[in-house]
């Protein structure tokens, strides 16, 4: 059975994953509006991990006999002003996912639940990669700058992003 404080944390988390999905589809639609559908494919792609992450904990709490119950979520930012904000934007807020993830795990220490720690953890792995996959976008844009042909060639990168299996809990 899982500990009602672990359950309250997790069904929060359901929250959080499945607005991350929710800014990232907002972040796609800002990408298509300026015309940059290779921006769009990336944060769309992400929005779809995203919602995966959120059934994760679902399919987590139903498996230990929880109760799932979902929460209200907030609007998403709907204004930018660059493609360099988005990603600015989207690394800070994996930033805070992390410190929620975390949080989430100290909370499985703390009340000994080992099954919890050990599905948290591929989390844990999982954070690490999505504020390295943001900061690396961060970076590219801070170093090509404004310029059309370098934005141009990212686009096209970026909309060869495929969603990679998500192997792991659930």
């Amino acid at each position: 059975m899982l500990d009602k404080a672990i359950q309250d944390a997790m069904n929060e988390q359901i929250k959080n994953e499945f607005y991350s999905a929710y800014q990232y589809l907002s972040m796609a639609a800002y990408c298509e509006s300026v015309n940059l559908p290779g921006f769009a494919h990336w944060m769309r792609t992400q929005s779809q991990e995203e919602m995966e992450h959120a059934m994760k904990f679902y399919d987590f709490i139903l498996a230990r006999n929880g109760r799932v119950v979902l929460q209200a979520m907030d609007q998403p930012v709907v204004d930018f002003s660059s493609p360099l904000e988005v990603f600015e934007q989207a690394l800070e807020h994996e930033r805070e996912v992390t410190a929620m993830i975390n949080d989430l795990y100290g909370l499985a220490i703390r009340e000994n639940d080992y099954a919890s720690q050990a599905f948290l953890q591929w989390f844990v792995t999982e954070q690490v990669e999505e504020e390295k996959n943001a900061g690396d976008v961060v970076d590219t844009l801070k170093m090509v700058g404004e310029k059309s042909e370098s934005l141009f060639l990212l686009d096209r990168e970026l909309g060869g992003r495929t969603r990679e299996e998500q192997p792991g809990p659930g």
